[in-house]
């Protein structure tokens, strides 16, 4: 407020009694509220030390009672390091036992494993050589001549592991000179002919074909070389009067033999009216112990008829016994009555001793005691 605004006021309140009036009403008013506050004031501040005081108090005592929670609190943490001491050694020690038994655990599952590794190099070695063998086994039947010598080589072994020796012969001449490779002797004595083909070629070409021109081509090469094994089987191998009525071919491939069964029966029935029949290896093997079996029969007659003589003159040997037993019984009868005679004299004599032995030699005279005995002595005789 400047200089000429304070003038102006003072002017109008010294003419305005209605505005002096107003101000000191206004003055005391003021006076009354501010003794009003005062009084309001004074147990306010009272309260507000009461409250202190009490605070101060709950102070002391919130302070004994932090004191006496942090002791129970230095407590529990001195008990609580104690037990989590105790925990952590037992969990060590459990720890250390689960170590041991895992690491013994460990080392005993990677022993298995080496082992089992060891199992599976062998294994693979052992594919490594079938391959090997396999694929030797491949350059072995992609030659006729080394796929003959197979075919031959696995039918003598059938037949030797199911025949006895003597019984069969390998490379057998015929009287026309020609040589199968296996006659198989029966007991009628005429050999069964074995001879062993291996149509590999034909076969193949068959399964190969992709085309059916090419299956049709294969299929009749099939048929070709089948029919020529079988042909020249029947016209070589089968002489009337000395071999068997049926010759056998070997087939020594099951796969083989079960493509020919299966797609060409027209070739299998034209080698049954040949009197050729075309086997397997399991066929082969069942034929050898049928033979086998037919052989045994034949022997086993042969033997009944042998058992039948020598039961004949066992029985003849039985019957001379007997009569020999019974000149024996004869002879041990007459033996008993000697016997029996015998031990009746014995008996007569010793009682003619006992007499003797009762004799008084002493008052009996010299005369009678001799004439006793002369008379002893007739009587016995």
């Amino acid at each position: 407020m400047d200089t000429t605004s304070g003038t102006a006021f003072l002017a109008n309140l010294g003419s305005s009694p209605a505005l002096i009036n107003g101000l000191v009403a206004g003055v005391l008013v003021g006076l009354i509220l501010a003794g009003l506050a005062f009084l309001i004031a004074r147990p306010r501040r009272a309260a507000a030390e009461r409250a202190a005081e009490i605070a101060d108090m709950r102070a002391i005592e919130l302070g004994a009672r932090v004191q006496q929670m942090g002791e129970l609190l230095a407590k529990a943490q001195i008990q609580l390091q104690t037990t989590v001491n105790e925990r952590l050694d037992a969990v060590t020690q459990n720890l250390g036992t689960s170590m041991q038994a895992a690491t013994k655990n460990t080392s005993d599952n990677l022993q298995k494993l080496n082992e089992r590794l060891a199992v599976i190099d062998h294994a693979q070695k052992n594919l490594t050589d079938l391959a090997s063998q396999v694929t030797s086994l491949r350059d072995v039947l992609s030659n006729k001549q080394t796929r003959g010598a197979f075919g031959q080589g696995r039918m003598e072994a059938i037949i030797q592991d199911g025949l006895p020796k003597g019984s069969y012969e390998f490379q057998h001449t015929l009287t026309n000179g020609k040589r199968p490779d296996c006659v198989v002797y029966l007991p009628d004595q005429r050999p069964l002919v074995i001879d062993a083909k291996f149509p590999l070629e034909a076969v193949t070409a068959f399964r190969d074909g992709k085309t059916e021109d090419e299956r049709k081509h294969a299929a009749a090469r099939v048929r070709q070389d089948v029919m020529k094994h079988v042909n020249d089987i029947a016209e070589k191998y089968l002489c009337p009067g000395e071999t068997q009525d049926v010759a056998l071919m070997f087939v020594p491939s099951e796969s083989v033999y079960a493509e020919l069964h299966d797609g060409f029966d027209d070739v299998v029935q034209k080698a049954y009216r040949a009197q050729v029949m075309m086997v397997s290896p399991t066929l082969l093997m069942l034929a050898i112990q049928v033979i086998q079996q037919i052989q045994k029969d034949s022997q086993m007659r042969e033997a009944a008829d042998a058992i039948r003589t020598e039961v004949g003159h066992m029985l003849k040997d039985v019957r001379l016994l007997g009569e020999r037993v019974r000149k024996l019984q004869t002879h041990f009868g007459q033996t008993n009555e000697d016997l029996n005679t015998i031990l009746t004299s014995s008996g007569r004599i010793e009682k003619r001793a006992g007499r003797i032995e009762e004799l008084d030699f002493d008052d009996a005279p010299a005369g009678r005691i001799a004439a006793a005995a002369v008379r002893g002595i007739e009587a016995a005789e």
